[in-house]
């Protein structure tokens, strides 16, 4: 099998999971995470590891596999892929070494092994789709004249915005857990007057906006499975909330203003 070959199977593959993965999410397995884990889960999930450290585990291949994948490329050190690289570093060294020690959690919170093991293996796969198209000439990446592609600039624009509606709605939310304090509480103001999960929003429009810059199918791909997951959750956040608190706002969506 050659290289071109494993890597568009691959890419297939990812796709199809992640109709599977909205499928199971969506419908058969409630999240075992944060606000959805009551200590109750069943025994297929395996044993738990501290929230903070699971979230490091499953976060780093993103930032460190993506580097060794991207710079074993003949064009790693070319003006546009590099760019590129810069701020998918940007996003995930702060997703995987700063943002799991600035979050507010519960006393003795606890993960699931079975969710950083699982995303630890999807996650080295994104990774690999994502930085082998920008920099292996195996692949056929050509982002030579790139800089002057009017995609790429509208891309980092939405993945700008993206990153500044995630940072920005992550930090309302740590904002609402005081020091000694352990529950939830409904958070207002900003875009959390339109939907629950602005920080999911922001996410999904990260990953838009590289799959435009990089115009790329594995950003396609990185789009869908992203969205796959994502969405779900928000939907679950979204009933929690109104099962939860009974002045819970009746026009607030899930995760897209006015529509879902």
């Amino acid at each position: 099998m050659t290289i071109t070959t494993f890597y568009h199977d691959l890419l297939l593959a990812f796709a199809l999971m992640s109709v599977a993965v909205f499928v199971v999410l969506q419908w058969i397995i409630k999240a075992a995470y944060g606000r959805h884990n009551d200590g109750n889960l069943a025994w297929w999930w395996g044993p738990s590891i501290p929230t903070r450290w699971s979230w490091v585990v499953m976060e780093a291949p993103s930032s460190i596999g993506f580097a060794v994948i991207f710079f074993m490329g003949a064009q790693a050190l070319s003006a546009a892929p590099l760019l590129l690289f810069t701020i998918w570093q940007v996003h995930y060294f702060h997703r995987s070494f700063i943002y799991p020690f600035k979050r507010k959690l519960k006393p003795g919170d606890t993960t699931p092994l079975l969710i950083p093991a699982l995303a630890v293996i999807t996650n080295l796969g994104i990774a690999f789709l994502n930085a082998a198209i920008l920099s292996w000439s195996e692949l056929g990446a050509d982002y030579s004249h790139w800089l002057s592609d009017p995609r790429l600039w509208l891309g980092l624009a939405i993945f700008g915005l993206g990153f500044l509606v995630n940072r920005h709605a992550d930090a309302m939310l740590a904002a609402l857990r005081k020091p000694g304090e352990s529950g939830y509480k409904i958070p207002r103001g900003w875009l959390y007057e339109y939907i629950s999960c602005p920080n999911y929003l922001g996410e999904i429009l990260i990953w838009t906006g590289w799959a435009v810059a990089s115009w790329s199918e594995a950003g396609a791909v990185f789009v869908l499975w992203t969205t796959a997951n994502l969405l779900p959750r928000a939907l679950s956040n979204h009933r929690w909330y109104r099962d939860t608190f009974e002045d819970y706002p009746t026009t607030r969506k899930a995760l897209i203003p006015g529509v879902l």
